[in-house]
């Protein structure tokens, strides 16, 4: 009995099934599948969803906080009671520096594409002129009334003038009826006018010497007129397009050639212009914007005066 028994010691072991293969792995499985899910479904959406809303959407995003609690187009918007946003606040505010800034931006472009208009169109004018100077030369019968046809560029467009010579005039005296080779030199001109899109401006011109009648019937402007008007009929019977004529004026001596010598010869010529787009433009404005009242009106308002319009 003096023998005592060996405690029983009992030692439990923890077991982890599987090891460093436990389940933590299976967690982070799970959130890359559910964010791979999530992904592909955003995709799905934004390939189904169309341009517009999508517009929509990212404005939406954009929105400062400022602009959703006040309203306005941006946190810069002018019309807003808190101002900012400019793209220099020291200088401006809101939106009003940005507007003044594209303004000048735009009106800059539009000055370069006008004077690039002017550039091309100034070179063609040009070449009708070199052309003109060329055909001369090529023909016998116009050389010989090369020192009568004087051709420059102005800053309404290429001048073509026909002045008279003592022993040559274009015309007969006190007539509107053309001499035969100032037909030949204006049915020449108006072959080679179709080459350009331009349009054309004809003006007669007299010297100062008046009729007998001192200008009270027949006179200096019918005669300027009437050969400004011939010279018209043989440009077209040249081959020009009747289209391309824009004004036909007589202008008498009212624009000599010889400001010192109003009764010389050379002051009796005609002029063809032909026009550049600005000129053009300017001469159209001013046909337009002439206003002709109304008939009933007009005598309505001359009526209260008393005085009868005859009918």
């Amino acid at each position: 009995m003096s023998e005592q028994k060996a405690p029983i010691i009992v030692k439990r072991i923890k077991k982890v099934a599987g090891g460093h293969h436990g389940g933590a792995w299976k967690i982070a499985y799970a959130d890359f599948v559910t964010a791979m899910m999530a992904f592909f479904l955003l995709m799905w959406l934004l390939g189904s969803t169309a341009k517009g809303d999508l517009n929509g959407i990212a404005e939406y995003f954009k929105t400062p906080l400022k602009v959703a609690m006040q309203g306005g187009s941006g946190s810069g918007d002018s019309s807003s009671v808190l101002k900012g946003g400019g793209a220099d606040l020291t200088r401006k505010t809101g939106q009003i520096k940005k507007g003044e800034t594209e303004a000048e931006k735009k009106s800059y472009n539009l000055k370069a594409a006008q004077a690039e208009l002017e550039r091309i169109e100034a070179a063609r004018l040009k070449q009708l002129k070199n052309r003109l100077e060329g055909a001369i030369d090529a023909n016998p019968t116009l050389r010989q009334f090369k020192r009568q046809l004087l051709i420059d560029i102005t800053t309404e467009g290429l001048r073509i003038q026909i002045v008279d010579e003592q022993n040559r005039p274009m015309f007969n005296l006190a007539s509107a009826e053309l001499q035969s080779y100032t037909k030949i030199i204006l049915r020449e001109i108006g072959a080679v006018l179709n080459d350009v899109q331009n349009r054309v401006s004809l003006s007669g011109h007299t010297d100062a010497v008046q009729y007998a009648n001192a200008g009270r019937g027949y006179s200096n402007w019918e005669l300027s007129a009437d050969r400004a008007n011939a010279s018209r009929r043989e440009l077209i019977a040249g081959g020009m397009d009747e289209a391309k004529m824009l004004r036909v004026v007589g202008l008498a001596s009212s624009v000599p050639f010889n400001n010192a010598a109003p009764n010389d010869p050379i002051n009796r010529r005609i002029s063809i212009i032909v026009m550049n787009k600005r000129t053009e433009d300017a001469i159209t404005k001013e046909a337009s914007g002439v206003q002709v009242a109304d008939e009933d009106e007009a005598r309505s308002t001359i009526g209260q005066t008393g005085t009868a319009l005859p009918r």
